[in-house]
Order: C-alpha cells, then sequence, then structure tokens
C-alpha cells in the first residue's frame, strides 16, 4: 500500500503541481514521450554529486569502474569531476579515449587480456594496467621485447574474503578467476616476478571483493589482508576496488560513499597501510541516478493466480532481475507519490517465461494500457549489459539538468541491426 520509497529516486527529484515526477529540472511524462520507451533518464547533477563525493575523498585515486554505465558523455563527467576512469576491454578502452579522457587517467582491467588488447593500452599511455595472471605477466615481457615500453602495473590479488552476496558477483574469495591468491602463495610469487621484469613497473596492489556489498566487516577482513601483505613490500599504491551496495528496493540501506571511505581509511590505519589509498566505485556512482520509462501494452488480470503488466522492454535493457533475481520498486511517473495497492507482476515483451522485471510489484490503482510505467535505481548495469535479444532495439539514454533533457545515446534503429550482418 505505502508509496515509493522517495530516497530510491535520483537526487533532484520533486514532484511538479500536476503531481507528476520532474528529474533534473524536466518532466518525466514528457521525456517518455519525446524520446520514446524504453528510456534511461539520468540525473546528471546526481551523477557529478557521486563523483565529488569520491574525489574529495581519494583525490584522483577514486576511479570510475566504467563497467557500471559508459558511454562518451559519462566518461566526459566522470572525468571533469576529477576521476580517473576503470576500463576491463578494448571496447572501454576506446570508448574512454574517443571521450577526449587522457589515456594516463585510465586503469586497464579484465582477467583475459588479449596481446592486441594489451598493446593498445601500452601504444595509448594508461596510467596503470591491473595485471591478473602469469599468462598476462608474459604477454607484457614479449611485448616489451618488441619494442613496447615498460607500463606501471598493479597486481591483482584474492585476499580470500567471502563479500556476501550474490555468487556471480563475488570476487574476493580464494575460489575465484579473478587475480594472484594470497593464501596460496601465488600472489607472492607474482610480486617476486614482476619485479624482477624489465617489462613492467610495478607501483601497488589491488584487490576487489565483489559487488554489491552491504557489509563494512567485508572491506574490513580485506584490508586487514591487505595491510599484511603489501605494507612489507613498500608499494606506493594499494587500490581496494568497488563494490559498495546501494539500496534498491524497500528497506534496504547501505552507506554513503563518503561514509565508506572514511571507514576505509579508518581500517587501513588500523591495518598499518601507509600506501596510497584508491577506490573503484561504479554502481555506487551511477545506479541511483537514473529510471527507467516504459510504456504498459497489455495487462492481464488471471483470477485467484495474479496480474499480469507487461510493458515495452524487459530482460534487454535489464537483465540483472533475470540473472540475479534483482529486485525493483515501480511507480507510475505521474503520480509517484500515490499509494500502491496494486499487485502484479511486471514482465517484457521477449519470448521467455523468465523475462520478469519486477515479480512483485506494486502500483497505485488505475493502471492502464498506455501508462509510462517506471523503475528507479536503474543507472548501472542496465544499459551497459543490454542486448539485442529478439533483435530488439537498445533504448535511448537521456540526462536532465537545469531543466534540458539531453540525449546522449539516440535509440537504436533498426538499420543498425544489419551493420554487421553480411547476409
Amino acid at each position: 500500500m505505502k508509496p515509493l520509497p522517495w530516497h530510491l529516486l535520483p537526487e533532484t527529484a520533486a514532484v511538479d503541481e500536476t503531481g507528476g515526477l520532474m528529474i533534473g529540472g524536466c518532466d518525466v511524462q514528457e521525456v517518455a514521450e519525446e524520446f520514446g520507451t524504453p528510456v534511461f533518464i539520468y540525473d546528471e547533477l546526481h551523477l557529478r554529486n557521486r563523483c565529488r563525493e569520491a574525489v574529495s575523498l581519494f583525490g584522483r585515486h577514486a576511479t570510475y569502474a566504467t563497467k557500471a554505465f559508459l558511454c562518451k558523455a559519462m566518461a566526459t563527467l566522470a572525468h571533469e569531476e576529477g576521476m580517473s576512469l576503470d576500463v576491463a576491454t578494448g571496447g572501454e578502452l576506446h570508448i574512454a579515449l574517443a571521450a577526449g579522457v587522457p589515456a594516463a587517467d585510465l586503469v586497464f582491467h579484465g582477467n583475459n587480456k588479449s596481446v592486441t588488447e594489451l598493446r593498445a593500452a601500452i601504444d595509448a599511455g594508461v596510467g596503470r594496467i591491473v595485471v591478473d595472471s602469469f599468462d598476462e605477466l608474459e604477454r607484457l615481457e614479449q611485448l616489451h621485447l618488441s619494442g613496447g615500453h615498460s607500463p606501471e602495473i598493479l597486481l591483482r590479488v584474492t585476499p580470500g574474503v567471502e563479500a556476501h552476496t550474490h555468487e556471480f558477483i563475488a570476487t574476493g574469495q580464494d575460489d575465484s578467476k579473478f587475480g594472484f591468491t594470497v593464501s596460496t602463495g601465488l600472489a607472492a610469487q607474482a610480486v617476486q616476478r614482476a619485479l624482477a621484469s624489465d617489462a613492467v613497473n610495478l607501483v601497488g596492489i589491488h584487490a576487489h571483493i565483489g559487488s554489491q556489498v552491504f557489509r563494512v566487516e567485508s572491506f574490513a577482513q580485506s584490508l586487514a589482508v591487505l595491510g599484511e601483505f603489501a605494507e612489507p613490500l613498500g608499494l606506493p599504491e594499494l587500490v581496494v576496488g568497488g563494490g559498495l551496495g546501494v539500496p534498491y528496493v524497500e528497506g534496504e540501506e547501505a552507506p554513503t560513499i563518503s561514509q565508506w571511505g572514511r571507514i576505509l581509511k579508518e581500517h587501513a590505519a588500523q591495518a598499518g597501510i601507509t600506501a596510497t589509498l584508491g577506490i573503484e566505485p561504479g554502481r555506487s556512482i551511477a545506479a541511483g541516478a537514473a529510471i527507467t520509462a516504459y510504456t504498459v501494452g497489455t495487462i492481464k488480470h488471471l483470477s485467484g493466480i495474479r496480474n499480469y503488466v507487461a510493458v515495452d522492454g524487459g530482460m534487454s535493457d535489464n537483465p540483472r532481475p533475470v540473472l540475479y533475481g534483482s529486485g525493483y520498486e515501480t511507480f507510475l511517473p505521474r503520480a509517484p507519490r500515490a499509494e500502491r495497492p496494486f499487485e502484479a507482476r511486471i514482465v517484457g515483451k521477449h519470448c521467455e517465461s523468465g523475462d520478469i522485471l519486477v515479480r512483485e510489484a506494486k502500483l497505485p490503482e488505475g493502471v492502464v494500457v498506455g501508462d509510462i510505467l517506471a523503475t528507479p535505481v536503474t543507472g548501472a548495469y542496465g544499459h551497459s549489459m543490454g542486448s539485442n535479444y529478439n533483435k530488439v532495439l537498445r533504448p535511448p539514454v537521456v540526462f536532465c539538468a537545469d531543466g534540458d533533457a539531453r540525449q546522449v545515446v539516440r535509440r537504436e534503429r533498426l538499420e543498425d541491426l544489419l551493420l554487421t550482418d553480411l547476409g
């Protein structure tokens, strides 16, 4: 019955004189009508303020994890606000460079970087390469022999910490595809090999325990392990990754970036860490900044079973519910403060029974075909993980600020589906 929890909306969310939702001074209903649905609607000031929070504590060692949400406008925004950028593939590297971000302000991640990707990163002059395996060290040594310069690197280690999150996004436990395991001695071997190599310049250690982590204790455990392992090495940098959770549904709470950053610094000091601390927030920068607006196309009332509300998007623009069982809230932008007694399952338009956006949604009474329906907290891992399943066109991305709705990624067109199709 309760209205949508207001704190789940972007920072500038407000209600106009008709009771409709405004974001960044823009009428959400009008944005949906102008650009069509589905559409990702971002609060630009929200994005900037989250970047500023991180930079205020960590300076350029606050690195935006672009996998959460990346387009040229986002790369430019994060860099304008003082953040470095973390890229994990040649594609992410290409977009960040196309946005004008200096290569020196990029950190290149990935657990299986190809020779082509490593060469591109070195040739561009990326600031850091995060080395994830002995095979990668060998590739860097081969590139060095062929005339490449010696990049500055961080070694990614797995500290053996269970992050208490979904198994698909937990990365700090010993059984992980990422990094050199501390407990098995592989991390120590990697350090010795990197220090002995002319192909790389080892400047620090990196660790990341997972995503959507709420428990501060998990970060404290990681820092304790990292302090014991890394401090004796005397390296100047220690990056503790990202992973700070964000609330998606009623009842969830998480520390702010500022609270999290102060906690990290406190625990680092307790662990005796003197290296410069770095972080890599992604979800906590972008998730809460956006909503996704859809148009209701079908409503089915199955007496004694459930109600189904089908919208014009689905698992192609938000695969998280299918992948992780993630929960979301729902509301109508025309009445964001209305009570929500109507229960329904929100489904997409794909040819899958599992194409579910919200399993147990709450909406106001009187939902009708043609209504704009929205889900909040969709700024991370929606656009970036989207697909063309069923050849559905990917939605546009709109940044709203000071009453101006600016399209930064256009909707795909039918002809875009044939760009790589050779027939």
